[in-house]
């Protein structure tokens, strides 16, 4: 297998420029049934709440993607198949993670849920300042979580 690519920053903002970029979001409920967010430190989303997830490499498979996303924004380690697979959304956002004026970012988004059987400790990651658990219509009521994270649950 060829190994994951991550592009030069350069390349990556030319990319997030002209095309739509693929991604995995994960839905972690704890037994009661609360969503863990994290509070975004870049853009885009900055200062939201959000579900914890990240882009696809190049030459990376789901499995790959789901395990190294999961590990690297929580430290947990759970199977793929485990989760299920809520949909494809698309996310558009005014913003990009350079900070440049004059383009957006667009996502296509696989959303991925995992029930967890106990609410277990989250190793918090540098693109996020906190975490949380919040029950779901708390989470849908808030003006602080992004748009985004709320079309997991409508």
């Amino acid at each position: 297998m060829t190994p994951l690519v991550f592009i030069p920053p350069e390349d990556f903002a030319h990319a997030v420029r002209v095309t739509p970029l693929v991604a995995i979001d994960l839905i972690l409920r704890d037994p009661l049934g609360a969503v863990l967010v994290g509070l975004r430190n870049n853009e885009p989303a900055k200062g939201f709440w959000f579900v914890p997830g990240g882009r696809i490499g190049k030459n990376e498979r789901l499995v790959e993607a789901f395990a190294r996303l999961l590990e690297v924004e929580t430290g947990l380690s759970i199977p793929f198949a485990e989760a299920r697979l809520l949909g494809a959304y698309e996310h558009f956002y005014d913003t990009n993670r350079f900070c440049e004026p004059g383009y957006g970012t667009h996502y296509v988004v696989l959303g991925y849920e995992l029930q967890l059987e106990a609410r277990p400790t989250i190793k918090l990651d540098d693109q996020h300042s906190a975490i949380k658990w919040m029950a779901v219509p708390a989470l849908l009521a808030a003006p602080d979580v992004h748009d985004n994270t709320k079309a997991y649950f409508r």
